[in-house]
């Protein structure tokens, strides 16, 4: 994507294991949300943090994808786009039976919550 890997860091936070059936879902909204972070919240010059936190409490998990590079566009609704990428995090909430929120109050951070599975 062009990104300075001097310039942008990532930090990673997971006290929680799934199993297949949850882990490649998160696997791959974790892949869409990173990408779309490096390509559009870090142009040249920027520099920043990505975090991926996924976290398990009182049965839900919560797996937040953050980073305080440029913001996500107000004028975009990430529920409703041509985009295949956020296309395919909705699908995968939903295959997850969870719900996604998107906080840009301080750059661009997603959180999907949903059930533990046993």
């Amino acid at each position: 994507y062009g990104v300075d890997l001097q310039a942008v860091s990532l930090e990673i936070d997971v006290d929680a294991t799934r199993g297949i059936d949850q882990a490649v879902p998160c696997g791959l909204i974790i892949n869409e949300l990173v990408s779309n972070a490096l390509k559009h919240g870090f142009p040249p010059g920027v520099q920043g943090q990505v975090r991926i936190h996924l976290t398990a409490k009182n049965g839900l998990l919560e797996l937040i994808v953050q980073n305080d590079g440029r913001r996500f566009p107000e004028e975009l609704n990430f529920r409703n786009t041509d985009s295949l990428g956020l296309q395919l995090v909705n699908a995968l909430t939903e295959q997850l039976h969870g719900t996604i929120v998107l906080d840009r109050s301080d750059g661009t951070c997603f959180t999907v919550t949903f059930a533990e599975q046993a």
